[in-house]
């Protein structure tokens, strides 16, 4: 029963739920990521490249057949090396990275305004103690 317990412990700290949140949203930030590069991104840089798309890239390594597509090259069982998707994946894992480099950014920026120490309060007087060594020099000067 002791185990139970104590993977009960460590499975509720705040650490392990807070992992567990972030690889959910983590999953659905892919999501929208995957979705901003093949939808929005893709057919622009292929506008921009001539009509290229990258996914379709290869090099058939059996034979001198000439295939029109990546599918029809596979569904004849050649010997591929099917680099457009490698480029593909580059492009979507830097695409990636800089959303997440801006989240963590706005992030630590949100936090260090949290921690930045209220505006330093008015000077105070002179203490008590300062204003009677004061009156006692006065006086002595009379």
């Amino acid at each position: 029963m002791g185990f139970i317990k104590e993977f009960k412990e460590f499975a509720m700290k705040g650490n392990v739920m807070d992992m567990a949140v972030g690889v959910i949203i983590g999953g659905a930030f892919g999501k929208i990521v995957t979705s901003l590069v093949n939808d929005v991104l893709m057919p622009v840089i292929s506008l921009v490249t001539g009509g290229i798309d990258f996914t379709n890239l290869f090099v058939n390594l059996s034979d001198d057949t000439k295939y029109k597509t990546l599918a029809e090259a596979q569904e004849a069982g050649a010997s591929l090396l099917a680099y457009g998707q490698f480029i593909q994946n580059i492009i979507d894992f830097v695409i990636v990275a800089f959303c997440i480099f801006l989240m963590i950014k706005g992030m630590n920026k949100l936090n260090r305004k949290k921690e930045e120490p209220e505006a330093p309060a008015a000077p105070a007087g002179p203490t008590q103690e300062e204003l009677l060594a004061e009156i006692r020099d006065l006086l002595k000067q009379k």
